[in-house]
Order: structure tokens, then C-alpha cells, then sequence
């Protein structure tokens, strides 16, 4: 038989009992509920923190994507305010208006080789090369006999002094151009600072801003009643100092 041991010598640890004393069961209890307190307010602390820095994530993200939104906006403006104004538009035709300064001749409309005498200077209309000049602008003068087959379809070939018309009144001037059928071209010799001529029309003007330009477009840019209405004014010939 095992013989019984005393405690501490051979046999089991004894489980501890608690104390009897009411003042450690007190400070024992005491101790435990502080330990758990202190456990609840690092966790809170801990969410507390997480939850700070989700906030700080979320008021970043609102300023970076507001200032975006304002960059976005401030871009979009800027393209509407500095973009290039549109080309002047004009109905192709006329209605018979009758504009005032506008000199009507009568040419006659056939191919040729070689330079024309034009009775028109520069001229508007008449004998022609079989090729027309592209339409466009230009900052050389250009030859005669390829501007006006572009009159013959329907463009309108606006001529000006280069010793009078430059600068703010130039820019003046491609403003109220349309984008197709019109040349525009410095010419040597004019009578007056600007000569706006279509097929046997013609209106001589002395200022860029002279509201009769766009009447003599409205009346005889595209005119029907050319040799060509409607034949093309690109495709053919580039002259010197196409821009």
C-alpha cells in the first residue's frame, strides 16, 4: 500500500484556497474589476483612434476629391473662355439685297492657258485657269487666273493692302470670315485698303470693321447664280503662303 505522504513531501500540490479575510476578498475583487476597466478603456481608446483616423481618412479624400472637382471645373471654364471663337457663319445664296458701293459687271467665264487682262483690279471674274485656287488663307498675293475659277464656284476672294490693313485690323478681318469658299490674300496695287470681290461683284472698303462685309457675304458667298454654284473650292491648287 501507498503509504499517505504528508502535503509538500511527495504528494500533490494542494489547490489554494482564498483567503477567509473579507478585506482581501474586497481588494482581490477590486483589483479584478480595475484590471477590467482598464482593459474596456484601452479597447475604447483603440476604437476611439481607428475611428479618428477613418475620419481624417474620409475629410482627405473630400478635400482631394473637391479640389479635383474645382481643378476639373476651372479647366472645363478655361477651354469655353480661351478656346478660338467659331467661324462666322452666312447662308449660301442671296436675296437680292441690294448693298451699297457694290459694283456689278459682266464676264464671261471660259478656260484658258497663261495670264488674263483683266478689266477688274483685282479682278471679278472673267477668262480663268482650269485650275482653281484652294480656298483659304493666304499671306502672299496670289495669281489671278486660279482665284477667280474659285468665283466661278462660288467663293468670295477678299484682297487687302498689306501697308493698311495688319495687325488688330487683320484679326478684325478673319473674324468675319467663314470657314469654306473665301480667299483671303494680300494684293499689290489696290485702289483702297480692302476689296471684297465675288463672281462679277465687287465692294471696295476702307475699314475692317465695316458692317457691309458680312452683307456682301450674306448676299453673294455661294451665289447660285455663278457659272459653278456648288463645285468644289479645295482639291485643286495651294498658293503661296497657305496658312
Amino acid at each position: 500500500m501507498t503509504p499517505n505522504l504528508p502535503a509538500g513531501k511527495g504528494g500533490s500540490t494542494p489547490t489554494p484556497r482564498a483567503s477567509g479575510n473579507p478585506a482581501t476578498q474586497a481588494k482581490i475583487a477590486a483589483s479584478a474589476k480595475e484590471q477590467r476597466e482598464q482593459a474596456r478603456q484601452q479597447k475604447l481608446a483603440e476604437y476611439q483612434k481607428q475611428l479618428a483616423k477613418r475620419r481624417r481618412g474620409k475629410i482627405v479624400w473630400w478635400v482631394v476629391g473637391g479640389t479635383a472637382a474645382i481643378i476639373v471645373a476651372a479647366l472645363v471654364a478655361a477651354s469655353f473662355i480661351f478656346a478660338p471663337p467659331p467661324p462666322t457663319t452666312y447662308s449660301s445664296g442671296g436675296t437680292g439685297t441690294v448693298i451699297e458701293g457694290v459694283e456689278t459687271y459682266t464676264n464671261t467665264s471660259e478656260h484658258v492657258q497663261g495670264t488674263v487682262d483683266y478689266p477688274q483690279s483685282p479682278p471679278a471674274g472673267g477668262p480663268h485657269n482650269p485650275y482653281w485656287l484652294n480656298c483659304g488663307i493666304y499671306d502672299q498675293p496670289q495669281t489671278n487666273e486660279n482665284a477667280v475659277h474659285s468665283l466661278e464656284h462660288g467663293a468670295i476672294w477678299v484682297t487687302y493692302d498689306s501697308f493698311q490693313i495688319s495687325g488688330d485690323d487683320l484679326s478684325a478681318l478673319k473674324k468675319q470670315l467663314p470657314s469654306s469658299y473665301v480667299i483671303l490674300s494680300p494684293y499689290e496695287g489696290l485702289d483702297s485698303p480692302i476689296v471684297l470681290s465675288g463672281w462679277n461683284h465687287q465692294l471696295t472698303i476702307d475699314s475692317a470693321t465695316d458692317a457691309r462685309i458680312p452683307a456682301f457675304f450674306e448676299e453673294y458667298w455661294r451665289s447660285q447664280t455663278v457659272p459653278e454654284p456648288n463645285a468644289l473650292c479645295t482639291g485643286a491648287v495651294d498658293g503661296p503662303g497657305k496658312q
